[in-house]
């Protein structure tokens, strides 16, 4: 009885720790511009046609500024995502392309990607979303060009917020991926 009880229980529990928001697809576009839809994120060569990404929302004010001969946003290592999404906004697909010819100039750099979320949802939700996030960037720099040695996506989930508060513009700040050198 106690083992049907138990059974029941987790049952129930794993149940109530799903979630309808599908994982499994990210969209980035290739230097063709033709969108590609990433159904399983450790094989290159196992990406579909898909669509792209949501529309853009107000983090896009950023200041430009020099750096060597190419011309990156300030801040130009953090790309944001909507809410509960891991598509690459089209506004930040220069912050990609600026990291990739930077890394493709020179083989011996190495970038980590950084993958976060808000603070809404589950520790273990956020983290395959941060990790999510962090392999869309990988995916859109290695469809530029950039060596897959060249790069370690990781993630954080909602353990390291940019910006703390629950208002949205705070949870805003948070969806990123950062890519920092190494």
């Amino acid at each position: 009885m106690n083992k049907l009880v138990l059974a029941v229980a987790v049952a129930a529990f794993l149940s109530a720790c799903s979630s309808a928001v599908k994982l499994d697809e990210v969209s980035v576009e290739d230097k063709s511009g033709q969108a590609v839809a990433l159904t399983e994120l450790s094989s290159a060569s196992k990406a579909t046609s898909g669509t792209t990404a949501k529309t853009p929302t107000a983090v896009t004010t950023l200041d430009t500024a020099k750096s060597g001969s190419d011309t990156m946003v300030a801040g130009a290592r953090t790309v944001y995502f909507d809410y509960d999404s891991y598509a690459i906004r089209p506004e930040f697909q220069s912050v990609i392309e600026a990291h990739a010819r930077i890394l493709k100039s020179d083989k011996t750099k190495k970038a980590n990607i950084e993958g976060h979320t808000d603070e809404r949802g589950g520790r273990e939700y956020n983290l395959a979303l941060g990790q999510k996030r962090a392999e869309a960037v990988r995916k859109a720099l290695s469809l530029l060009g950039v060596s897959e040695s060249q790069m370690e996506a990781v993630s954080f989930g909602k353990e390291k917020p940019a910006v703390t508060g629950g208002s949205e513009a705070a949870m805003e700040k948070n969806r990123r991926a950062e890519i920092t050198a190494r």
